[in-house]
């Protein structure tokens, strides 16, 4: 694979790593970064280069029963080669991180948009208005995931007072940073790259046409992902990204892209939920009834901050809509899982028939 093409521990690779990928790789192995994943395949950075490398039958008999299994971008693998010129990943290191959303499926499985991050950006754009609801639903995930989130707000350079925008969006980020930025322009970045340093990796999570990839370029220093234009006056764009992509970054650190979402599913985010609405949180725990159901019980912190305007009530219809959404995954995927607990005890169950 020729010459040394990538300092691994400049993507994240460390003692930690290590210590898994001894218990899981054989002599002929080496350890790669996943750049990304298609069906069966993935890119893979590994320290003599990029390689392409089918997944193990060991890796698609997990997927089968859990998607999440499978390999995504910023995940690190196993590699081996074969004496017949083949690549593969073997295995999966256990993640430090995962960005994980529902799919649209009836069983309520989950997908990995990014993994082993130390940061999640909500990237929404500040033309048109940010989408508060948006920004919410896409904190929960990134609190979820177990990275540090942050939002950013790109295409600030349309925005007369950007600053006052940001101010206005962190009303509702519960003390997550707000960066109003302009990748255009390259205004703003500074503020950005403390964020992403050696060994670090950042994520950008938001909707299509939020100018994620053009940020990314603007941190490159170059063209490394490819963009459109915005389609419409409403500032909707196409799917610029349609893949999740690692980037390395010059100096260290790698930011990772994702498609633009449509929509994004909470698949398993309670934690998630109360770290995006911290301040719900606490005025939940400060009603009088441990079972307050916040409509006409006495002593209701939660009707009283609405009626003084410390909650809006667009706040509040958002939070209720995402415990209802959580509540009614959770019984999805606990049926889910019944089902193929039953599935495995019939097939471990001894033909009783007496036939032959």
């Amino acid at each position: 694979m020729g010459a040394l093409t990538f300092d691994l521990a400049s993507l994240g690779w460390d003692a930690g790593f290590a210590t898994g990928y001894a218990e899981l790789a054989g002599p002929a192995d080496c350890p790669g970064r996943v750049v990304r994943a298609d069906r069966g395949v993935c890119t893979v950075l590994t320290e003599p280069g990029t390689v392409r490398a089918s997944l193990a039958g060991t890796l698609l008999a997990a997927a089968g029963d859990d998607p999440v299994a499978l390999p995504c971008a910023g995940d690190w693998v196993v590699v081996r080669g074969w004496p017949d010129g083949r690549v593969t990943a073997e295995a999966v290191l256990p993640r430090r991180s995962a960005v994980v959303r529902r799919t649209a499926d009836k069983d309520s499985t989950g997908q990995v948009l990014a993994a082993n991050v130390d940061v999640v950006a909500v990237v929404e754009p500040i033309d048109p208005a940010p989408e508060l609801g948006r920004v919410e639903r896409l904190l929960s995930l990134a609190w979820q995931s177990g990275a540090a989130p942050l939002v950013v707000l790109t295409k600030a350079d349309r925005a007369a007072d950007p600053v006052t925008v940001a101010r206005q969006v962190a009303d509702v980020t519960a003390g997550v940073p707000v960066l109003p930025v302009s990748a255009e322009r390259a205004t703003g970045l500074a503020a950005l790259r403390p964020w992403i340093a050696p060994g670090r990796t950042l994520a950008l999570l938001g909707p299509s046409g939020a100018g994620k990839s053009t940020l990314v370029n603007a941190l490159a220093g170059g063209t490394v992902m490819s963009t459109q234009r915005v389609r419409r006056a409403d500032g909707k764009g196409q799917h610029t990204t349609t893949h999740r992509a690692l980037v390395p970054l010059p100096g260290g650190g790698a930011v990772l892209d994702t498609p633009g979402l449509r929509a994004v599913g909470l698949l398993d985010g309670a934690a998630g939920l109360d770290r995006a609405f911290a301040d719900l949180a606490a005025l939940t725990a400060a009603c009088r009834f441990a079972d307050c159901a916040h409509r006409t019980e006495p002593g209701c912190a939660v009707r009283a901050a609405l009626a003084t305007g410390e909650l809006s009530y667009r706040r509040w219809e958002s939070w209720q809509k995402l415990q209802r959404e959580l509540a009614f995954e959770s019984r999805r995927r606990s049926a889910r899982l019944a089902t193929q607990e039953r599935s495995r005890g019939n097939r471990r169950r001894p033909d009783r028939t007496g036939g032959p």
